[in-house]
């Protein structure tokens, strides 16, 4: 069988939620599957890293498709004359987009609908071709799969596709997320908190993830508290980020705030494993994937009551209602008061971590393909 595979994502240097995704996925998904060829289709210059099995195919398939009209241009074009020419079975995208112009059959990944649940935080180019296309998308999709319950039933609801249609694979934390060893914990308070305790939060700057509203609390916590606590944000400044860091030149705890920019995911493991705890307010998230890393690394979690995330972190978090400072707050100041429970969280969150793995996430979606497929 031939699997044509959408590995736009796949950006060294850059490597990030689909990139991860994809290349966990597939890493395993190749290697465990030697008599079928896969053809990766890239949309620019690729590095050889990513070509991590003998039976993968590079294609080059430019322009990159960074704007609408390009996407347009790629996913009914410039894909669908790749598709011909290789003979492919199937064809694999995991980033929400799929070809509205080839017969061959697709397996679509959709991780979430945000973009309809907060139209503000996302380009309204942008916002403009999901809206009008992902309808279309998951009508032409053979299958369709997605990294959660809680995204499933609001692509059902939502657009009325067939529960039999979509699949949850759910999503994984990399191995490279594990508890560290107190000289590690010291030494990276030392690099970046003068060696004081600091709450974190991993993901980008971007309205969505609600880092105003972690603001607010942890000032509320610091008055409250009276602690040399830091509040570590590491990831890079993503769109509308702007706001976000101009209110932080005036914030009263500037000195407290310690912004990483991006880092790589070696260091973000020790940065994560040395944490007190991890803050994670997101608004909406389809999995949710930093709660995850940061339990794998025993370390407790606080974050937000609504979407995905109590589905995926269980009794093994505490949650607080996104846009609820006081709450937020008040699960801040108890983490940092009650040891006990501090460590009863850390104990449960290395039980439910284990439940996930990109080894399980490669066999459901392998399964998804094959359905796709119908091989």
């Amino acid at each position: 069988m031939v699997i044509a595979v959408n590995t736009r994502f796949l950006l060294t240097g850059y490597l990030e939620g689909y990139g991860y995704f994809i290349y966990e996925s597939f890493k395993r998904i190749a290697k465990n599957n030697p008599q079928h060829q896969f053809i990766f289709i890239f949309d620019r210059p690729y590095n050889e890293q990513f070509v991590f099995a003998p039976n993968i195919t590079p294609v080059i398939a430019g322009p990159p498709a960074r704007h609408p009209l390009l996407w347009k241009l790629w996913y009914d074009i410039k894909v669908p004359a790749i598709l011909r020419k290789v003979k492919a079975d199937v064809f694999v995208s995991c980033d929400g987009f799929c070809s509205l112009h080839t017969k061959v059959p697709q397996c679509l990944v959709v991780h979430d609908l945000s973009f309809l649940h907060f139209p503000s935080f996302i380009r309204k180019s942008h916002l403009l071709y999901y809206r009008r296309n992902t309808p279309k998308f998951l009508a032409k999709a053979s299958r369709v799969a997605t990294v959660s319950e809680f995204s499933k039933k609001d692509i059902e609801d939502t657009y009325k596709v067939a529960a039999g249609k979509t699949d949850v694979v759910y999503s994984a934390s990399k191995e490279i997320f594990q508890p560290v060893s107190a000289a590690v914990k010291s030494e990276v308070k030392e690099k970046y908190t003068a060696g004081k305790e600091y709450f974190i939060y991993t993901g980008a700057i971007h309205p969505r993830k609600n880092l105003m509203n972690l603001l607010k609390a942890f000032s509320l916590f610091k008055k409250r508290q009276q602690t040399g606590m830091k509040l570590v944000l590491a990831g890079r400044l993503a769109w509308k980020y702007e706001s976000f860091t101009k209110s932080l030149e005036t914030y009263k705890y500037r000195n407290d705030v310690v912004l990483t920019g991006y880092i790589d995911e070696a260091e973000l493991a020790r940065l994560t494993g040395a944490a007190y705890a991890m803050v994670y307010p997101s608004l909406f998230e389809g999995f949710g994937v930093p709660v995850l890393e940061a339990m794998q690394c025993g370390v407790p979690v606080i974050t937000s009551s609504d979407t995905s995330m109590q589905e995926i972190a269980k009794e093994a978090a505490l949650y607080a209602t996104p846009g609820d400072i006081n709450e937020i707050a008040e699960k801040m100041m108890l983490i940092y008061k009650d040891e006990n429970l501090k460590k009863q969280l850390t104990e449960k969150g290395k039980i439910v971590a284990e439940q996930y793995s990109w080894d399980k996430t490669a066999e459901l979606l392998w399964d998804s393909i094959l359905k796709a497929s119908n091989k």
